[in-house]
């Protein structure tokens, strides 16, 4: 398959702990509620999965933010619940509300049940990946990502969102044994699933553990840190002769990242509470680093939200020059954008982690 030549690689380069001319930004969620023209689309697609299942709209959606604000990197427009919904749980979005499944795995016989889906029924992501790629035109690298098998395997349980994880942990703890099977057929699900997502295009790769934090030290390493590696493991290194980057974002996970050092990945993402320079010196050059401020920044006006990102990007230190690979930085937010953000507050964050960024190197 081929694709218009990369103009703009300064992610992937940081990915690779490679000198940039600048820190590469992206931003989580950066196709979403908080730009009009996205409600716009999500209107005329009707839902969610409407708008995610259509090849054409989720093309459109994906482009939206670069049209709006000179990002480093695209990132698939999707949601990280597409793999249990194949696995037939039935996965419903109702406006202004979260996710929820329609059969949620919650005893022996629903866990006995699952199966790696087979990935002809997420056909639709993958051929949304190949037309993000060719509608890019080589502008910024196209992000792949899923959902962890923790992650998944919370909402798998629960049937939707939770302020408590009672029923997923009440599972964790009770029945071991289920809960090391779910998460098995997760990491071998998730593991297809990202493959098919590079061999259709995608030039990198996120692993969203959006809810690893809330577990217990011990439980985490167990339950979310050995199934994103087993995940990790069956990746593939590269596609058509490219190298692919892998990148691991968990929220909360500051607490464990000396060990998360130790993934077989190139990038690991922090949400907002870790300092990046502690960050920088406990995981040393092994990986890149990407994020982290906290996205209600984004709530302030602009002269703050520069003051801010200078803050963060002093935090991590000096960038690396010159030849090799050294420490490498991608901006980013701590967790996903808010729907009520000022889009325009969107263009000064931007707009200063490039200037900041280009002031450091100078």
């Amino acid at each position: 398959m081929s694709f218009p030549t990369l103009q703009n690689d300064t992610f992937l380069r940081a990915c690779w702990r490679q000198a940039t001319p600048h820190t590469p930004v992206w931003l989580m969620r950066q196709a979403g509620r908080y730009l009009p023209e996205y409600r716009d689309t999500r209107a005329k697609a009707g839902s969610f999965m409407g708008l995610a299942t259509n090849v054409d709209y989720a093309t459109e959606v994906t482009l939206q933010p670069l049209e709006r604000y000179p990002l480093d990197a695209a990132i698939l427009f999707s949601d990280i619940l597409t793999v249990p919904d194949a696995m037939g749980l039935g996965l419903s979005f109702a406006l202004g509300e979260g996710p929820r499944f329609a059969s949620p795995v919650r005893d022996e016989a629903a866990v006995h049940a699952l199966r790696v889906p087979d990935m002809n029924s997420l056909k639709y992501v993958f051929n949304a990946v190949t037309s993000i790629r060719h509608a890019l035109k080589g502008r910024v690298p196209l992000i792949g990502f899923s959902g962890s098998p923790w992650t998944l395997a919370c909402y798998m349980v629960e049937g939707a969102g939770s302020d408590d994880y009672r029923l997923v942990k009440s599972m964790l703890y009770s029945r071991p044994d289920l809960m090391h099977h779910m998460l098995a057929i997760n990491a071998d699900a998730v593991a297809a699933y990202l493959n098919a997502q590079i061999e259709a295009g995608a030039q990198a790769v996120m692993i969203f553990d959006s809810w690893g934090g809330v577990l217990a030290d011990g439980a985490f390493q167990q339950f979310s840190l050995a199934y994103t590696q087993r995940v990790l493991a069956q990746l593939h290194r590269a596609h058509d002769g490219t190298d692919i980057p892998r990148i691991v974002f968990t929220k909360g996970g500051g607490l464990w990242l000396e060990q998360m050092g130790d993934l077989d990945c190139e990038v690991l993402g922090l949400d907002w509470t870790m300092n990046l320079g502690k960050a920088r010196a406990l995981v040393g050059d092994r990986k890149a680093l990407q994020g982290n401020i906290d996205p209600n920044v984004l709530f302030a006006p602009p002269p703050q939200i520069q003051a801010e990102v200078a803050r963060v990007l002093e935090s991590f230190g000096p960038p690396h020059q010159g030849p090799g690979a050294g420490a490498g930085h991608i901006f980013n937010l701590g967790h996903g954008i808010s729907q009520f953000t000022p889009p325009e507050h969107v263009s000064a964050l931007v707009e200063a982690v490039h200037s900041h960024s280009r002031q450091q190197r100078a």
